[in-house]
């Protein structure tokens, strides 16, 4: 029977005479590990999908592989009573994330989602969680420097505004001390700290001991403990980046720093494996090497006119292994890298900074000459020092033997004060500069012994 146009308003409700494309449903028919498998329905890959669970409880997940009559689905949050049969509603492509001043000195997770107990974060702006891509060509090139409050880098390893750093350490050698110290001590304007896959009590000291209140006021901070699933840590890390390029979008000169980028890594390798990516290099499989540049490329300068984004990744480096594979592939898509050194700090020597290990590609570009002269000096006096240093401490070396030698051994002792810096102590550049140059001249020479009183008087 063919229905009037007015039966059919009072059929659909009365919405629209065009009825909305219809959504195929799915069911969950199978679950292995952190993978879900379901049928009846179709979905891009990286689209969202909702499981519904029961008329109150429903869960979102993000489809991160497909078979021949399948999707492969991975749960964004904790799944707690799925069974089979669970019906699976496609949502769309793109994920959209609240941005705007308002996210400053907020805590959210890797939903966008605030965690700080302080109320709704009252943006009314969006963004794709997905970043424009830029044009390498238009990118500004890095031409200023960035003061980040710590002497050893401004004066040795120094930073550049849109360049990309590494921070490699192994557990407990004071990395997140380090970069609580940048983040109170920079003179950038927005600070977005993500904290990826870190213990849930490291998030609370960071933001209370390492941040303070000055640092928080002008920071946004993105925290997604090793407890989250893999998803949402490969979210969170895409939220604090997405983040810092809707504030570089504005023309603000943003800092950010991401502890850390091997978890990130650890993320994608649970991802992959789990929907049957083989592995490769030490149980890493492709996927991950590839989605690295892919996270660190969207930190940098921007376009004419738009601001930065100087980066801080840190990279745990297992068993102080310098060679483990994301280690490797850090450095190799970075613009330097500074390494933490565990005798150092087992020395008490902080920061713990190798210095003869960690290196600023762009500093060439953002010193004078005189500056980059004066820090290379510095590193040759420092490792010569080192190179001799066990026939030093057994006193198997003569004095006068090499000049070079002497020179290192007489400025030691000044070499290590100029390094430590305490953990409220801000050396702003310029001041690091002159203490540079100052820790290099030689002492003045003794004054010559003056004629006694009475032979002047002869």
């Amino acid at each position: 029977m063919t229905r009037t146009i007015a039966e059919r308003l009072a059929l659909y409700g009365r919405r629209s005479l065009v009825s909305p494309k219809p959504v195929a449903e799915g069911r969950i028919t199978r679950l292995v590990g952190l993978t879900l498998e379901a049928r009846g329905c179709r979905a891009a890959v990286g689209s969202y999908c909702r499981i519904d669970l029961s008329a109150e409880l429903s869960v979102e997940a993000e489809v991160v592989g497909f078979g021949q009559d399948c999707i492969y689905l991975m749960p964004i949050t904790p799944v707690e009573g799925l069974y089979p049969g669970a019906r699976v509603v496609p949502l769309g492509a793109g994920s959209r994330v609240p941005v705007g001043p308002e996210l400053l000195g907020r805590v959210l997770n890797g939903a966008g989602q605030p965690i700080d107990g302080r109320g709704p974060l009252g943006t009314t702006a969006e963004v794709n969680l997905a970043g424009p891509m830029i044009n390498p060509l238009a990118r500004q090139p890095i031409e200023k420097t960035l003061d980040v409050g710590v002497r050893a880098i401004n004066a040795l390893l120094t930073v550049g505004r849109g360049q990309r750093m590494g921070l490699f350490a192994g557990s407990g050698v004071g990395k997140s001390v380090l970069l609580g110290m940048m983040t109170r001590f920079t003179e950038a304007e927005v600070i977005v700290v993500g904290l990826i896959g870190e213990r849930g009590r490291e998030v609370k000291e960071f933001i209370d001991h390492n941040l303070g209140p000055e640092g928080m006021a002008r920071a946004v901070v993105v925290a997604s403990p090793a407890d989250d699933s893999p998803l949402m840590r490969l979210r969170a890390s895409e939220l604090a980046s997405r983040i810092a390029e809707y504030y570089r979008e504005q023309g603000k000169n943003v800092l950010l720093l991401m502890d850390s980028l091997t978890r990130y890594a650890q993320a994608q390798r649970e991802i992959a494996l789990a929907v049957g990516e083989p592995p490769a290099t030490k149980g890493y499989p492709p996927s991950v090497f590839a989605r690295l540049p892919k996270l660190v490329e969207r930190a940098g300068n921007g376009a004419s006119g738009e601001g930065s984004i100087t980066a801080f990744y840190t990279v745990l480096t297992e068993g102080d292994d310098q060679q483990d594979p994301v280690a490797d592939a850090a450095r190799a898509i970075l613009d330097g890298h500074v390494v933490l050194s565990r005798q150092l700090a087992e020395e008490g020597h902080y920061p713990a900074i190798d210095i003869e290990a960690s290196i600023s590609r762009a500093m060439p570009q953002v010193v004078s000459p005189q500056h980059l002269n004066l820090a290379q000096r510095f590193k040759q006096i420092y490792s010569r020092y080192h190179q001799n240093r066990d026939l030093i401490s057994v006193g198997a070396y003569a004095r006068g033997s090499d000049a070079d030698i002497d020179l290192a051994i007489e400025r030691m002792p000044h070499f290590r004060t100029f390094l430590q810096q305490g953990l409220n102590d801000s050396q702003p550049f310029a001041p690091s500069f002159q203490a540079l140059h100052q820790v290099l001249s030689p002492p003045p020479p003794p004054p010559a012994n003056s004629a006694s009183p009475g032979v002047a008087r002869q």
